[in-house]
């Protein structure tokens, strides 16, 4: 039995704006329908709704194969047209709509109320427009929907996602970020609602909300109807707290249905007067744990002031053990540094993200699940991520039910440059990994991606296994894939840790895990490939050329920020306990990104323990003498092994070499013994020459000693190195230029 009232309207592209004169959004067919009416009436909006009872589009024998409803509850939380009356439909039933070609816009409202003394609660349907499923078995009763807009997007992309005539999109989320709600009459004509977004916020992590009254100035990229003003006159930025912004990232959380794409449209303007230029607010996205775009200037896309833009990028949620659930969408803002911005800040003015179909053009998603004990008196859930379309239907007392375990559901995504596919797993052995934090790959789908793991993919070696380059999605998307050697049980433990650490931290300067395969005995990981490999590959050993001084400036300062934030950007400090030059991977723009977190362990979990004592784990030549010694790792042992990588960058050499006289074997112990006496310039790697400002190479030397100290309470904290290393690089950019200059 189907029950909806429905307006439908034609998405009308505006091809010409000019800034300041663009129009508004205006359908080109425009058809508003209050099922279960005999009359035209007026909604609170102004907006005129034909009853379909004598509409002339209507089928013939209407009255005949259906019949009106009038809902017995009158709320005043809802806007009385069109959601008081409804038509009740005992077999399939079309309502036909005389359209011109192009995209159209549909939006169906429902109230789940008791009308005419019939059970609503007991309704389930399904809802079809042309080829697209756009609901199934569907509940109003436990889910208040929102709308189904089938249109088209200009897309920031490498290689164009297809938005044809066979793709439909379903609004889940509209939001004014660092707004108020902005209601359907104040949109652009187009009747959407912009909500706020608090609820989303993770944590307390909620920044500011600066707000201007600034003239928004749109453009033919960026149309009036895109967005209301007050979208883009708001914001939502981290804060004016270096510290606490390189320690945090902005994030919102969201609830989705598994096994479908999602397209996240970030809304962008900057407003404030003392941001003008180029390089002053930079910024990393990160979309479920993946680096979506490591460097958003709004200023350099929009260029200038007030002038708004967006981006649109894509994400693929797999199906949680083969089976429909609700997952949680991560979005995150992070400071991006490497450029040396004027401020450490990020910024959103608004968002958008759409449900896209699956290929047989469904949109259905699972109903929401029931609480048990829900009062009659409020009977029914409310979506809050679901838009309602112009009207808002009551507050629901009941609330969404989590499936177990789906709390800090995590997915792979794709960037709006790749094409996602279909993960499914055919796996048969009971297994206690996290699937909920990341994918889950197939043993069928790893051979496939590895070519059944042939030699000609094969990029490393290491303890772990052999890492190979894999191709997932179809093709689409280029990933790392290490295979434990079956015969390590040390390695098993490994990747249990390497999984449950890797899938709930998200920093630009870590390595991104995309997923994991346990099937048949086998223990794979699937990371982001890194395009330039290890920062040992590009020092010593190598037919890579060398890199520049200022390139291995920028590469340890981005180690040191991943690991400041391994010891305090997470709830409880982690100690990485293996840094080591393999250990850092480059990505195709040089960022640096630290990787194997299988041997990393938790820190002390409050002020009275100073260490955690455990059995020594680590390479050789990198480990802390302190915890060799004593078997007490704190996160001073991480500070020492970074700077013997500090030395390997400066001195590109091995950190151990035998064959040379007995003080210069270890790195560590000459490159110390260099520093204290003043020769380190006679270890420096010969590529450098006249690369390193003076000044710059002396503040690097303290840094080094310093982190070598033996003692590790002499040593610094990451915090500690990360100032220095960008006081380092500030010299060697004066520096630098006054001998260039001389």
């Amino acid at each position: 039995m189907l029950t909806f009232a429905l307006s439908l309207s034609i998405l009308h592209l505006i091809t010409s704006t000019t800034s300041d004169a663009s129009p508004p959004y205006t359908p080109t067919d425009y058809f508003l329908l209050n099922c279960g009416s005999s009359s035209s009436s007026t909604s609170a909006d102004n907006r005129t709704w034909d009853g379909d009872a004598q509409w002339k589009f209507s089928p013939p024998n209407i009255a005949n194969t259906s019949s009106p409803s009038t809902a017995e509850e009158q709320n005043p939380a809802v806007t009385q047209v069109p959601f008081m009356t409804a038509r009740l439909f005992p077999s399939q039933f079309t309502y036909t709509f005389p359209v011109s070609i192009g995209p159209k816009f549909l939006r169906l409202y429902f109230y789940p109320a008791t009308s005419s003394g019939r059970d609503n609660s007991k309704f389930f349907f399904s809802v079809t427009a042309g080829n697209h499923t756009l609901l199934t078995n569907f509940s109003a009763f436990l889910t208040s929907t929102g709308t189904v807009p089938h249109t088209t997007f200009p897309h920031q992309r490498k290689q164009p996602l297809t938005i044809d005539n066979t793709t439909a999109l379903e609004t889940l989320y509209r939001l004014n970020v660092g707004g108020n709600l902005v209601s359907g009459n104040d949109d652009t004509g187009m009747y959407r609602i912009w909500r706020q977004d608090d609820p989303y916020i993770y944590g307390q992590g909620f920044g500011l909300t600066p707000h201007r009254d600034v003239t928004i100035r749109y453009t033919s990229d960026t149309p009036a109807y895109i967005a209301p003003a007050t979208v883009y006159t708001t914001s939502r930025t981290m804060g004016i707290d270096v510290s606490v912004n390189l320690n945090y990232n902005l994030t919102w959380i969201f609830a989705v249905d598994s096994g479908f794409r999602y397209l996240f449209r970030l809304h962008f303007c900057e407003i404030l007067p003392e941001v003008t230029r180029v390089n002053q607010r930079v910024f990393t996205v990160f979309l479920n744990n993946q680096t979506a775009d490591p460097e958003v200037d709004v200023i350099q896309l929009s260029g200038d002031n007030g002038v708004p833009i967006f981006k649109d990028y894509v994400v693929w949620v797999p199906l949680g053990d083969g089976r429909r659930s609700k997952q949680d969408l991560w979005l995150e803002l992070y400071p991006n540094m490497d450029t040396k911005p004027e401020y450490t800040d990020a910024i959103l003015n608004g968002l958008e993200i759409f449900k896209l179909n699956q290929s047989d053009g469904s949109l259905a998603g699972p109903n929401p699940e029931l609480v048990v004990g829900t009062t009659p008196e409020a009977p029914y859930l409310k979506s809050p991520e679901k838009e309602d379309s112009g009207a808002s239907p009551p507050v629901l007392a009941v609330r969404r039910v989590r499936d177990s375990g789906q709390s800090v559901a995590k997915s792979s995504w794709v960037p709006i440059s790749v094409t996602a596919g279909t993960s499914t797993s055919t796996k048969t052995n009971a297994s206690s990994l996290p699937s909920d934090l990341c994918r889950h790959f197939s043993i069928s789908e790893i051979r496939s991606a590895t070519r059944n793991f042939t030699d000609e993919l094969m990029i490393g070696i290491g303890g772990f296994g052999n890492v190979y380059k894999g191709y997932i999605d179809d093709g689409a998307t280029t990933v790392a894939i290490k295979r434990l050697d079956s015969k390590s049980n040390q390695g098993a433990r490994e990747f249990q840790t390497e999984i449950g650490m890797l899938s709930k931290l998200r920093h630009l300067h870590l390595v991104s895990l995309i997923g994991y395969c346990d099937d048949d005995g086998e223990m794979i990981l699937v990371y982001d490939y890194m395009a330039n490999g290890t920062l040992r590959d590009h020092l010593y050993k190598t037919e890579n050329p060398s890199l520049s001084w200022k390139n291995r400036l920028q590469i340890c300062l981005g180690v040191a920020r991943g690991l400041h934030y391994l010891h305090t950007g997470t709830k409880h400090m982690i100690i990485h306990r293996d840094v080591k030059s393999t250990n850092i991977l480059l990505d195709d723009k040089w960022v640096a990104k630290i990787s194997d977190l299988g041997l990393s362990k938790m820190g002390p979990n409050n002020v009275a323990q100073t260490h955690v004592t455990t059995i020594v784990k680590g390479s050789f030549g990198y480990m802390d003498h302190e915890y060799f010694r004593y078997q007490q790792l704190t996160e001073k042992s991480d500070v020492y092994s970074f700077g013997v990588v500090l030395l390997e960058v400066l001195c590109a050499r091995p950190v151990i070499v035998t064959e040379l006289p007995p003080e210069q074997v270890s790195l560590a112990v000459w490159g110390r013994y260099c520093l204290q006496n003043g020769t380190v310039d006679q270890i420096v790697d010969p590529h450098l020459t006249g690369q390193i400002a003076p000044e710059c190479l002396r503040k690097f030397g303290e840094i080094v000693d310093s982190c070598l100290h033996d003692k590790g309470i002499q040593r610094p904290t990451m915090s500690d190195v990360v100032w220095g290393l960008e006081f380092a690089m500030q010299l060697q950019d004066v520096c630098g230029w006054i001998l260039d200059w001389d």
